[in-house]
């Protein structure tokens, strides 16, 4: 549980990373900077490997390319999720996940080594921390 609330925490501040460097992104506030993280993992597990794997000839002649359009409806799914969270124009299609994907595994990153009994291998199946 608190893994999956890292995350979201983490997403959330890579969302607001992305409104200040890319184009086209908008976020209201922190609250739907968090909205916006939650929808983004619900769309990433449930949507994504979907349209992947319908993607995948495409995908196999562009040599992986095709990917980051599959990224970026993604993304933008999520934008019309929630309120308060915008991507408009085509360098914020492409180009907003791909930063939002570097700035979440480095705060993700930062997070583990800041908090190792947090991480993954340290919790247990019931999502509680060992006893020491």
């Amino acid at each position: 549980m608190w893994g999956t609330l890292l995350t979201i925490i983490a997403t959330a501040l890579s969302l607001l990373i992305v409104d200040l460097v890319v184009p086209g992104v908008n976020l209201a506030n922190f609250p739907a900077a968090l909205i916006a993280g939650f929808a983004i993992g619900l769309i990433n597990s449930s949507v994504k490997p979907v349209l992947s794997t319908l993607s995948l000839p495409l995908n196999f002649v562009s040599l992986g390319a095709f990917s980051l359009i599959v990224n970026g409806f993604c993304f933008w799914l999520a934008a019309l999720l929630v309120p308060g969270f915008a991507v408009r124009g085509i360098i914020a299609f492409i180009l907003g996940p791909v930063i939002l994907s570097f700035a979440s595994t480095f705060i993700n990153n930062y997070f583990a080594a800041r908090n190792p009994a947090l991480s993954s291998s340290d919790v247990n199946t019931q999502g509680e921390l060992p006893s020491s």
